[in-house]
């Protein structure tokens, strides 16, 4: 990844922060997915009152790229935080972690956060989902 890509998506991930619905929490998050083609999808999180139905900011961007014919991704840019002011990094949870799992080659594939202060983190999925589950568990490791 390019360091225009990925500033890029850094820029998609603030500028997705404006979408966020949410009503109840405040927290809005702001992701920037890049596929391996070069596009970027971003995501927002939406919240619902019955809580389990809601989403976060990271699946909506790989449900979006993935209902629109992606399948290969290269990175995504995660930013978050109170009524939309980033202050602290944002990580992924643990359920978009396994959705990045199914979609991405966990050693290859990256996650970018970013802070109120502009400092930046950048992982491996599988430096944040060690012994990740996916399909190759599914088909005896092959």
């Amino acid at each position: 990844m390019t360091e225009p890509q990925k500033s890029a998506l850094l820029s998609k991930a603030h500028e997705m922060l404006n979408f966020s619905y949410t009503p109840y929490s405040g927290f809005k998050v702001g992701a920037a997915l890049l596929c391996k083609s070069g596009k970027i999808f971003g995501g927002c999180n939406i919240e619902n009152a019955a809580y389990s139905p809601s989403n976060c900011a990271e699946r909506t961007a790989f449900f979006s790229a993935v209902s629109s014919g992606e399948r290969e991704f290269e990175a995504i840019a995660v930013v978050g935080g109170e009524n939309g002011i980033v202050k602290d990094f944002c990580p992924p949870c643990g359920v978009c972690r396994q959705v990045m799992m199914e979609f991405c080659d966990a050693k290859s594939f990256k996650i970018i956060l970013q802070d109120g202060s502009g400092h930046t983190k950048e992982f491996s999925l599988e430096e944040i989902l060690p012994e990740g589950f996916g399909a190759k568990n599914l088909q005896g490791g092959k």
